[in-house]
């Protein structure tokens, strides 16, 4: 379970989102139109160093501001934002512009376990000649998706880490190539799996422990990303809104809602079926194919909220869908690499002892993380499951238990299996459980909602 740097893949109440800008420029006025998560914002969190709100000092306030009427929200948000401005560039030519708040308007407060979004809108005038525009913000704020409206081969980006756009054209034509998107949309797809996709990771986990050697795992994995790379590409190009449409207006219940207990449902059957059977069943690719649809339909509900450039479709949603791919073989190849040694020592091809100094090194590094996070380590040890809100502990659980269980592997080497009995089933126990408990989580939140 070497998921160390992971958090929660739902959109749930304290996943970091990124910003989405839409900026205009008509009649010598910019204006900017802007859905965001602003409670983040008034708290004080710093969106560039966490992707969960609970990994913050400022988690309490967070949650505190979500629990805020629309009216009240928007008055504390009016009030902080002089401060916002301050870190946001909005730049004509060589002319930093001054930005004035003009509405704020806060969905209302409804099921806690989802980020609540609002939209607030600013402006700024226009010097004169003015032909070109830049646009960033301070870091703390996180990611933003920036799109020019109502232009000809509008400019769009996606900025990280506090970066600012280069100058583009206020008239159009400043329109992102179809190779600029595609690397952009990499790394959004790659942040999707690692850090954000705890769900999805757990899901090649559990193909990977089934055996981990390269003919069964290559199938499963390929079925897997050509079933996702379906549905990915049929919602992101509208095929599925009128399934999503029935779901709200028969059952009132977003699409997304449904799919996602499925998903955590995948999780634990795939981690299951480990248990009991030591190679692919004649059923495992049909169901692995399946799952991988429901995958994809999650994969679409992130870009939705990306919202992809129309002009450079194509490019940025074949960027995405790599990025997803690569983030998938790391999870495998940083696995890979944990198990190796006892995988080897369970088949009689390398050193005893070298395998015991590997693992006692790898328990020694997950305890030294542990300690150096003593505060959340205490904040965990009062509610067991937070360890899977807080990427740090994480990563120190999952090392020691890992080192742990393939020590076991090599020093019981001589028994039948050994890297089965005592590394596959007990990290395909701990998948499977947490698959069942998002699995229960998620469907009473969606039966609630019914």
């Amino acid at each position: 379970m070497l998921i160390w740097f992971t958090t929660l893949s739902v959109a749930s109440a304290h996943e970091v989102m990124p910003a989405i800008a839409d900026l205009r420029a008509e009649e010598g006025t910019v204006t900017v139109s802007v859905r965001a998560s602003i409670e983040s914002f008034v708290a004080g969190v710093d969106l560039s160093r966490v992707s969960d709100t609970n990994e913050s000092a400022q988690a309490a306030l967070y949650d505190a501001l979500r629990a805020l009427p629309p009216e009240t929200l928007s008055v504390r948000f009016a009030s902080f934002w002089p401060e916002m401005a301050e870190r946001i560039t909005l730049r004509a030519g060589e002319t930093d512009l001054d930005l004035t708040l003009q509405s704020v308007s806060v969905d209302p407060v409804g099921n806690p376990e989802l980020v609540r979004f609002s939209l607030f809108e600013f402006t700024a005038p226009l010097p004169e000649g003015a032909h070109t525009l830049q646009f960033g913000w301070a870091p703390e704020y996180g990611a933003l998706v920036l799109r020019q409206m109502d232009v000809p081969a509008p400019f769009d980006a996606f900025l990280d880490n506090g970066s600012i756009t280069d100058p583009f054209p206020l008239a159009g034509g400043g329109e992102t190539s179809g190779v600029e998107t595609f690397l952009d949309y990499i790394p959004v797809g790659f942040d999707h799996i690692v850090p954000k996709g705890l769900d999805h990771i757990l899901f090649v986990l559990g193909l990977f422990f089934l055996a981990a050697r390269f003919r069964p795992l290559l199938i499963q994995v390929s079925l897997f990303t050509v079933a996702h790379t379906i549905t990915l590409a049929l919602a992101a190009l509208g095929y599925t809104r009128g399934i999503e449409m029935w779901f709200a207006d028969t059952l009132g219940v977003a699409f997304i809602d449904v799919v996602e207990p499925l998903i955590a449902l995948s999780i634990a059957y795939v981690a299951i079926e480990n248990i009991f059977m030591k190679g692919i069943s004649p059923w495992r690719p049909l169901v692995i194919f399946i799952f991988g649809l429901l995958h994809g339909l999650g994969f679409a509900s992130v870009l939705a909220e990306f919202g992809l450039p129309d002009a450079t479709f194509v490019a940025a949603l074949i960027g995405f869908n790599v990025g997803v791919e690569l983030g998938q073989l790391a999870v495998i190849a940083v696995m890979f690499f944990f198990v190796w040694q006892a995988l080897r020592v369970d088949r009689g091809e390398n050193e005893v002892v070298q395998s015991l100094w590997v693992y006692a090194v790898f328990f020694v590094a997950g305890a030294g993380v542990l300690w150096a996070f003593g505060q959340e380590v205490a904040a965990v040890l009062s509610y067991p499951l937070a360890v899977l809100d807080v990427p740090a502990v994480l990563f120190g659980v999952s090392m020691c238990v890992m080192a742990v269980l393939c020590l076991f592997s090599v020093l019981l080497r001589d028994t039948v299996d050994a890297y089965r009995r005592f590394v596959a089933v007990p990290a395909s126990v701990v998948v499977a459980a947490i698959g069942l408990y998002w699995f229960i989580q998620r469907s009473y939140g969606t039966i609630s909602g019914i």
